[in-house]
């Protein structure tokens, strides 16, 4: 029986460490600082997100009109869920900021 290479279990753990790489990068060599700089652009990733959520829901309304009821449940699920995973980021980038402000007077 031929055993299997142990350098084929990293192939799918290679995107995980290239886009943890950049967050871990920045808050080991800025520190407290850098989590407040991580948090901020987690912030207004969810703003973006949040504001092509309604972007996308006012076209759709502008240019296809009124719709029928089930079509207009449909854009408003749709709405509501971008608006969850956006209103997520910004509670966790609000979070990393604050941690990151409390780290900074903390320690210093």
């Amino acid at each position: 029986m031929r055993r299997q290479s142990e350098t084929l279990l990293l192939v799918p753990l290679l995107p995980v460490f290239l886009l943890s790489m950049f967050p871990m990068l920045l808050i080991g060599l800025l520190g407290s600082f850098g989590l407040i700089i991580f948090g901020i652009l987690l912030v207004s990733v969810g703003l973006t997100l949040g504001l092509e959520a309604h972007g996308e829901f006012n076209q759709e309304v502008i240019v296809h009109g009124y719709a029928r009821g089930s079509e207009r449940a449909t854009q408003l699920s749709h709405l509501h869920a971008a608006m969850r995973s956006a209103v997520v980021l910004e509670i966790a980038g609000a979070a990393l900021v604050a941690a990151g402000i409390v780290g900074f007077c903390w320690f210093g």
